[in-house]
């Protein structure tokens, strides 16, 4: 069931929960690639999982710091919806030029404990705090249990080109909508969220989802991954194996003396989840075929880039549960050799997510008159069928 939109003024300008999909999906443009998607296509296949965004979305012109224009926001995911129970998880940095608060503890505990969120790289104190806050909120009406301390999941990629990074726009009232507006569902792409501000490959990106759903055989298992893409430069950009970013012409948005000798100033966040019952060792391995669907964009993670991953699965929901003196609790894991079909679902699952992110992404506008493109689907299907990758 859709929910309404919530118009909160002057600055939000609308906060976006799980609405249908009304912008073209990289499928829709006959975009090929491997593998079976959910009856989704997005990280909600994963049974349990919800997602929420808050779109901060507001003025235009030059930049006054503090009031705008503002082109930013912030996406939360609930790995198992309203049920508060760690999920066991693996963490991976590609290039860590970033930020992805908690992971000290992932690595340490094997387990991803409450929300995870994402939004740009200033705003990461803000909403990590009121992450606390809002389970401290929801443990005090009882809907939630609120551990003796929290170490929030908050993960971040850089807006500045179009938002007005410095004014501090992400407030509390803005990650408790994208909190509890968090739902199962298809998942809106593009330009919302924590990617409301961001660009892929020269092209408008933000929050891209995709999953892929492995036969009955290798377990039946699904791989949802969700991104928040801000990486990459023009003249690199693959899609199905062609050279896109080389044959739709144009300057990068990076152009002005922003960033020196042609250097990357954007980041990717990926999470990958599944059903599978894995064990954190394991995810950690997932995590890191992440890396390889990113590759297959185009990708070299360049030294200005944060690529920060991770991966979770809703399994063994039982394994941190504490209380009465029984201190050892089974759990269940697949056998690494029988991990392949996951890596490969990994793999296509976040080269399809992150296409999704610029397929369905517009053509922005942000501070002192900076546009970045659209991805233009016509000249995307044009060079597809120039490299038969789609028929004439």
């Amino acid at each position: 069931m859709l929910r309404p939109t919530l118009v909160l003024l002057p600055i939000l300008m609308a906060t976006l929960t799980l609405n249908a999909q009304t912008r073209p999906r990289a499928r829709d443009l006959q975009v090929p690639f491997d593998g079976n998607p959910g009856p989704l296509n997005a990280i909600t296949d994963v049974p349990g999982i919800a997602v929420g965004h808050t779109t901060l979305i507001s003025g235009e012109g030059k930049l006054q710091q503090g009031v705008g224009p503002i082109r930013t926001g912030v996406t939360a995911i609930l790995p198992r919806g309203s049920n508060p129970a760690p999920v066991f998880a693996g963490y991976y940095s590609q290039n860590g030029n970033g930020e992805m608060t908690g992971m000290a503890w992932v690595e340490e505990s094997g387990f991803a404990e409450g929300p995870l969120a994402i939004t740009n790289t200033h705003s990461v104190g803000v909403v990590r705090d009121s992450v606390i806050k809002w389970q401290v909120s929801e443990a005090g009406r009882g809907h939630r249990t609120m551990p003796l301390w929290s170490l929030p999941i908050v993960a971040e990629t850089w807006d500045g080109f179009l938002n007005d990074i410095n004014g501090f726009h992400v407030k509390e009232e803005h990650v408790f909508a994208a909190l509890n507006g968090a739902q199962s569902g298809a998942v809106s792409e593009g330009a919302v969220g924590g990617g409301t501000g961001m660009v892929c490959y020269g092209f408008k990106g933000g929050i891209g989802t995709s999953s892929r759903k492995l036969a009955d055989a290798a377990g039946g298992y699904t791989v949802g991954v969700l991104v928040q893409c801000n990486c990459g430069r023009r003249q690199q950009l693959m899609i199905a194996g062609v050279p896109v970013g080389k044959e739709i012409g144009g300057q990068g948005p990076y152009g002005m003396n922003i960033a020196p000798n042609g250097q990357e100033l954007g980041s990717i966040i990926i999470i990958v989840a599944t059903d599978a019952p894995l064990l954190p060792n394991q995810l950690k391995r997932l995590a890191r075929r992440a890396t390889m669907g990113l590759a297959r964009t185009g990708s070299i993670s360049g030294n200005g880039s944060g690529d920060l991953f991770l991966a979770f699965s809703t399994a063994n929901e039982t394994a941190a549960a504490q209380g009465g003196k029984d201190t050892v609790k089974d759990a269940k894991m697949l056998l690494n050799d029988a991990m392949d079909p996951l890596f490969e679902a990994t793999v296509e699952a976040t080269e399809e997510s992150i296409v999704n992110a610029m397929v369905a992404a517009d053509t922005m506008t942000g501070i002192e008159g900076r546009t970045v493109m659209g991805l233009p689907h016509d000249q995307l299907v044009t060079v597809l069928k120039k490299y038969n990758r789609i028929a004439h």
